[in-house]
């Protein structure tokens, strides 16, 4: 029987493997617990929306519940080893599954099951953060305890809290640059929880001469990397059932990049485009939305020559703009590659823009549109802006009077820039607030909103130096737009009329509270 790992006072104060083997369990340990608090966070704003609030709730309550897992510590008092041995068990079970389980879950409940849920994610994070908060005391008492001649409180103190901390920085950049693009969310979790489990069996065989049930602990952790490493082995399938419920079509394509989650459904009535779960468009009334964006600043203008679309990747907005013969070049900016190879590599998908994103008039760069607009010094006759909408910080900045200010001096002095606006029905403020954010840096705002189907009224707003003027003509074979049926875009019946509203700065975002406040209530 092997003796316990418990220096005598006579011993000399070196380092022990088992110390570094304790301190590494810290970094490890920290990194787990961030993970499943951003696991937690992401998953939630993917289902749920509102990713400020579902961020700031998620991080508020694990904090807090690793706060009472910290306060329960001092209830532990014996066999400290051993505690922390199942302990380690618990948190790599419970949140290495976390992200798979309330993935399931939010899948097999009904469209009215969103409090059931709420409750039950609030419920697993809560759990998971007591335990979290238990691990970094025990692992304290237990070096000071092992190793009381090396360390004075100060010191060790120090030790814990450094690796604890280089643990969390390891994660937070890891996270979103290689963990999600490269894992996807549930395995990612799984991941985490087995290097929990492998803490564990580390304790097993380190400590195993004070173990008293050695056996035992030996067949949970056999137990728990057994469910963990099949889980892991399951994801894909589990993913796919639940995407399957979730978007309730047949998947044509799924795909983590490394800056969305990119589905692509068909059924009988069409194909449609998800990012992170937001539809995007559906090709049986996409026509509407694409030539409402494009034509009334093309023809417009009547003679554009330099064509920038900002956003966009899927090509539909260039598929419009290649309409004008006039047209020598168009520079497409999107900042997701997987995009612009995905609709122009897949068969169906490039169908529907009719190959538009293989023209040898289109350009294709891939790159944030702010930092790229910085950096050029080129002019364009009409500038397409199709970002996602304004729904967390980072798409925010794409609707404040920084970027437009930085848009206009990208703008031919007769030329037109048009932006996707929201709904000016759903989302009144917003719309509202993005007209007042364009005038705000000098230009002419003309908002005008177009009915399409899979999102109902949607708007629009044309900026330029000049007054917008009504078209004379339109390209043919047109199926939505006619020149007769302009002016009632332009009319903003009274539940869209003007409200007062401020311009959207970089220095507030407040654009991305309203909207979420907005849409928020759609989905309540």
């Amino acid at each position: 029987m092997p003796t316990p790992l418990i220096e005598s006072p006579e011993a000399p104060a070196s380092v022990q493997p088992a110390e570094v083997l304790l301190l590494a369990s810290v970094f490890v340990i920290a990194a787990c617990g961030l993970v499943y608090e951003l696991a937690a966070g992401a998953l939630a704003s993917y289902l749920l929306g509102d990713s400020v609030l579902q961020f700031s709730t998620i991080i508020g309550a694990y904090l807090f519940a690793m706060g009472i897992g910290s306060w329960l510590s001092k209830f532990i008092e014996r066999q400290l080893v051993a505690q922390f041995l199942r302990l380690e068990l618990m948190v790599g079970l419970l949140g290495g599954l976390m992200p798979a389980a309330l993935f399931a879950a939010h899948a097999s409940l009904p469209a009215s099951g969103a409090m059931a849920f709420r409750v039950l994610m609030y419920g697993a994070v809560g759990t998971v953060g007591v335990l979290v908060g238990l691990e970094i005391p025990l692992v304290m008492r237990i070096l000071k305890r092992q190793f009381s001649q090396r360390y004075a409180l100060k010191d060790l103190v120090a030790q814990v809290l450094t690796f604890d901390y280089l643990g969390a920085l390891a994660v937070a950049v890891a996270f979103p640059l290689l963990l999600v693009p490269h894992l996807g969310l549930i395995r990612t979790g799984l991941a985490f929880g087995l290097l929990n489990a492998a803490v564990a069996a580390w304790a097993l065989w380190m400590f195993r001469g004070e173990l008293r049930r050695w056996n035992a602990h030996a067949l949970a952790c056999v137990a728990v990397v057994a469910l963990l490493l099949g889980a892991f082995a399951a994801a894909d399938q589990l993913t796919t059932w639940a995407e399957d419920r979730f978007y309730g079509e047949s998947i044509l394509f799924r795909e983590t990049s490394d800056y969305q989650r990119v589905v692509v459904t068909g059924g009988p009535a069409g194909v449609r485009l998800f990012l992170n779960g937001n539809l995007q468009f559906h090709s049986k009334d996409e026509y509407r939305y694409h030539e409402a964006l494009v034509h009334l600043a093309m023809a417009a203008h009547g003679a554009a020559k330099r064509v920038l679309v900002l956003g966009g990747g899927d090509g539909m907005a260039v598929r419009e703009v290649l309409r004008y013969p006039t047209v020598e070049q168009v520079t497409l900016v999107e900042l997701d590659p997987r995009m612009t190879a995905l609709f122009s590599q897949q068969p169906r998908l490039a169908e529907l823009n009719q190959r538009a994103l293989l023209s040898p008039r289109l350009r294709i760069v891939n790159a944030d549109a702010f930092g790229w607009l910085e950096q050029q010094a080129d002019t364009y006759d009409v500038i397409v802006v199709d970002f996602p909408d304004p729904s967390n910080f980072a798409l925010g900045k794409l609707y404040t009077t920084s970027f437009y200010a930085l848009m206009d001096q990208h703008l031919a002095a007769g030329g037109y820039a048009v932006i996707q606006t929201t709904s000016p029905l759903i989302a009144r403020r917003s719309f509202w607030t993005v007209v007042a954010t364009v005038e705000a840096v000098g230009l002419t705002a003309t908002p005008y909103h177009a009915h399409v189907p899979s999102f109902g009224e949607w708007g629009f707003v044309v900026a330029s130096r000049r007054p917008w003027r009504q078209p004379t003509a339109l390209p043919p074979d047109l199926r939505f737009l006619t020149l007769d049926g302009i002016p009632p875009l332009l009319n903003f019946p009274p539940d869209m009329a003007r409200l007062p509203a401020e311009p959207n700065r970089l220095s507030n975002q407040a654009l991305v509270q309203t909207f979420e406040a907005e849409w928020g209530r759609v989905h309540e």
